[in-house]
């Protein structure tokens, strides 16, 4: 065991936290928790401990929680409800735990998805209030003009739903096909958007989430990495929750 100890500013430094030196500030202010006991200064770690900072678990995976990416085909419904949808996202990954996507894809759309059995994280991903960016690759049915990437970048007033879909990041691939970085979940609101400018999808696939990019064949899912894990880590930290969210929060729909 004594080769995986590692001082307890260094495990915080290398988790993506802080540096050293902020490392031995926090831990002299009292902030930091090891197995939540505030250890003393020098203190070391191994991979059991579970380090906290001002409550906030750091580094990987201490609680066995499970963190898994799918690259979801089409006809795949995101559910877990099993009784309800014989092609569900559950039944097709048969994951030997009990795990929920976060968010969703439609079923005719495929790409990346993220699943796992951690509450708290799921709630951080969701909010659209947090920017989380996910970029998909979409193919329509004319050529892609100037002015379509134009307006679609610029926000188009969604009239069944009531909104004007937020400025976003348009790229055009080819002649068919666009790439577009999303940071808000409107239902089905890359393929709204083309309507509105009378285009069709034909094909839609969500290649990241974040840090987190798609890279496994289809119908196959992979265990995050520990860098991943850490970089996600830090860019949902600063998510909050609000009355509102915890009230009427609404699942990533938006493809």
């Amino acid at each position: 065991m004594s080769e995986d100890l590692k001082r307890l500013n260094k495990y915080l430094s290398e988790a993506g936290h802080c540096s050293r030196r902020e490392a031995d500030r926090l831990i002299d202010a009292g902030r930091v928790t090891i197995n939540d006991v505030v250890p003393e200064m020098g203190t070391k770690v191994s991979s059991e401990d579970i380090v906290k900072v001002d409550g906030e678990i750091i580094g990987a995976r201490q609680q066995d929680f499970v963190y898994l990416a799918f690259n979801k085909p089409i006809d795949i419904v995101c559910t877990t409800d099993t009784r309800v949808e014989k092609d569900n996202i559950i039944d097709y990954i048969n994951y030997p735990k009990r795990i929920f996507p976060i968010g969703r894809l439609d079923k005719p759309s495929e790409g990346l998805i993220l699943l796992t059995d951690d509450g708290d994280i799921v709630n951080k991903i969701l909010r659209a209030s947090n920017n989380h960016e996910k970029e998909y690759l979409v193919t329509v049915d004319q050529p892609i003009s100037q002015t379509f990437v134009e307006r679609m970048s610029g926000g188009i007033y969604i009239e069944e739903l009531g909104k004007r879909t937020k400025t976003c990041v348009v790229k055009k691939i080819n002649r068919f096909t666009f790439s577009i970085i999303l940071t808000q979940g409107l239902n089905r609101q890359i393929r709204r958007m083309c309507e509105y400018l009378n285009y069709e999808v034909q094909t839609l696939k969500r290649v990241r989430i974040m840090n987190i990019k798609l890279d496994m064949p289809l119908g196959q899912y992979r265990e995050l990495t520990t860098e991943e894990f850490k970089i996600l880590n830090e860019l949902i930290k600063e998510s909050k929750k609000t009355f509102e969210e915890k009230q009427h929060r609404t699942p990533d729909k938006n493809n």
